[in-house]
């Protein structure tokens, strides 16, 4: 059976490299030919480009050319064990050169929980980049106690237990990578020196989550906010005010932390919607239409 006739996306080109930010390189991704409409995800907290891979391949199926970006410290970039390099908005300071490396003036920004997160200082730092958001299980000011109580353990262990923690991490970097790209990135996590992990850690958890409730109402581009509920790190609560804070959000609950990883069948009709959306807007800028909105 074919992947078109199995309902699966196309595989689209691929491409992988190295950019420069400093004297660091970041690694990336790109799927989706050169021509189509721009997009820039970021992953997850200690994980890598591997997470967001299925999202892009059904992105470029819609005509999108998809960077998948390694933050400074995550999969295939390069490390550092200075936690005044791992804050938020200096990820988003990768984002943008990021943009700038691939001579993209707007692009459509977004990821998951951390990424999420640099997306919208993104948002702060260089509107005019953005042609939209795309959200997915934010982690701010309702999550923010559950995420220093969840990751708090594990920065004590990286200091205090630094040795059984790099036997740990030696022992996983030694197995072979899983083909699953979802186990992948697990094991590109499980794998990272304690030091980097401190590191990152530190520094996230230090530096400020998220811009301020007033620039997040300043925010005027097309924006999909994607939360689920039964996470306390990713609290559904946070999405819910999201959308409420940015002008026009929509807001679309998933059922759980991986549906999106797994089956994300159900919800990407509305997320194809929603980038058809954001193509249009980059073709012929227009009053943006009324879709399904979170209301309050």
């Amino acid at each position: 059976m074919s992947r078109k006739q199995s309902g699966q996306p196309a595989l689209a080109p691929v491409r992988s490299g190295y950019l420069a930010y400093g004297q660091y390189r970041l690694a990336y991704e790109t799927w989706g030919e050169a021509g189509g409409v721009p997009a820039l995800l970021v992953h997850g907290i200690l994980l890598d480009a591997g997470i967001n891979r299925g999202i892009a391949r059904r992105m470029a199926a819609e005509g999108y050319r998809v960077i998948l970006l390694d933050l400074l410290g995550h999969g295939r970039s390069d490390r550092t064990t200075d936690p005044k390099e791992h804050r938020a908005e200096f990820y988003a300071d990768q984002v943008i050169a990021a943009l700038d490396h691939f001579g993209i003036d707007k692009a459509l920004v977004g990821g998951m929980s951390l990424g999420s997160i640099t997306a919208l200082h993104v948002a702060q730092k260089a509107p005019q980049r953005l042609l939209g958001l795309f959200l997915e299980m934010p982690v701010m000011e309702w999550s923010m106690p559950w995420a220093a109580f969840l990751l708090g353990p594990v920065l004590i262990a990286t200091r205090y237990a630094e040795r059984p923690y790099a036997w740990m991490a030696r022992r996983f970097a030694a197995m072979k990578r899983p083909r699953n790209d979802l186990l992948a990135t697990l094991h590109s996590a499980a794998s990272l020196p304690p030091r980097n992990v401190a590191a990152i850690l530190h520094g996230v958890l230090v530096g400020p989550l998220v811009p301020p409730v007033a620039m997040r109402r300043a925010i005027s581009v097309p924006t999909l906010v994607i939360g689920h509920g039964g996470d306390k790190l990713h609290g559904y609560r946070d999405s819910e005010s999201l959308a409420r804070q940015i002008p026009g959000a929509r807001l679309l609950p998933a059922r759980h932390i991986l549906e999106m990883r797994l089956h994300p069948e159900r919800v990407w009709p509305e997320i194809s919607d929603f980038l058809r959306e954001v193509a249009q807007g980059r073709a012929a800028p227009a009053p943006r239409r009324k879709g399904r909105r979170r209301q309050g």
